[in-house]
């Protein structure tokens, strides 16, 4: 399991269970798994961020999705800096390659867009800057 990807620690508890494992055994395996350095939460969040930015996400979905995977706030909090303009590029490629160079016309249109790249991740203050630059 661990040799195809990274892993969080609460991925692989859920997964033990589902094959029947003690909660005495799974901890004792989580243990051992951490002191060989073959389960590691900090890799998993770090291989994680860079997967899920190379597909396009934000911060606030990324953010999100890492919660569900049993990860503290304050172990990838530093990778999602939204200071960072990397994440304004990320936007601003989805915004191209979904809509390309076309602009929105109608209210409506724009309103779409808007909560396609909020559903992506990306927060609303920052997707009515992209609209105010009218990079379409």
């Amino acid at each position: 399991m661990l040799a195809r990807r990274e892993h969080s620690v609460f991925e692989v508890k859920r997964k033990l269970r589902q094959k029947n494992f003690e909660d005495a055994e799974i901890d004792s395996i989580i243990e051992q798994l951490q002191a060989n350095n073959l389960l590691s939460e900090e890799r998993f969040t770090e291989s994680y961020i860079n997967m899920r930015k190379r597909r396009g996400y934000g911060p606030l979905r990324i953010a999100q999705e890492l919660k569900e995977r049993g990860i503290e706030t304050d172990l990838y909090e530093p990778f999602l800096d939204r200071t960072n303009q990397e994440w304004h590029n990320i936007m601003q490629q989805q915004y191209l390659k979904k809509y390309g160079d076309q602009p929105a016309a109608e209210y409506a249109e724009k309103a779409r867009r808007a909560k396609h790249l909020q559903s992506r991740g990306f927060p609303l203050d920052w997707v009515f800057r992209l609209n105010e630059l009218d990079i379409s």
